[in-house]
């Protein structure tokens, strides 16, 4: 008896909608990345992306737990010498709001070719609307 090994053509694609408003971020970067991933697949194999796509709607109401809101930084660096740039989560919570979830659901996922691969199923909106009605995502609830 052999292993069913998954064929490109035989992963199905599901979309799934969350809604980010009052959910704790780590909760639900966790739960939006098992989803990219396909860990909740019976079909699931490591070296190979067979997970969904993922919507996330309310980026801007997602919750920060004690005072990551002020203590938390995101870093980044041009590449020129002095050219670090740190912002505290409420600064970028400000300015773009969506890219506070985008990292926290980046950061879960593998760190190679796969993981941009995954990435890319990832759709981040600050506001509760999405313009991907036509692919019929399926909501989710997550337990706060």
């Amino acid at each position: 008896m052999s292993t069913l090994f998954p064929s490109k053509n035989a992963i199905e694609r599901n979309w799934h909608v969350i809604d980010a408003e009052g959910v704790v971020l780590g909760r639900l970067a966790s739960k939006a990345a098992m989803l990219l991933m396909g860990k909740t697949k019976p079909i699931y194999t490591p070296f190979l992306d067979t997970g969904d796509h993922v919507i996330v709607i309310n980026a801007e109401k997602v919750r920060l737990t004690g005072q990551k809101e002020e203590q938390k930084m995101y870093r980044r660096h041009s590449g020129y010498p002095g050219g670090l740039v740190e912002l505290q989560a409420r600064r970028v919570r400000a300015t773009r709001p969506a890219r506070l979830v985008e990292l926290a659901i980046q950061g879960m996922l593998p760190k190679n070719k796969l993981g941009k691969q995954m990435y890319r199923k990832l759709n981040v909106y600050a506001g509760g609307k999405h313009p991907h009605q036509a692919q019929k995502p399926v909501e989710m609830t997550l337990n706060v």
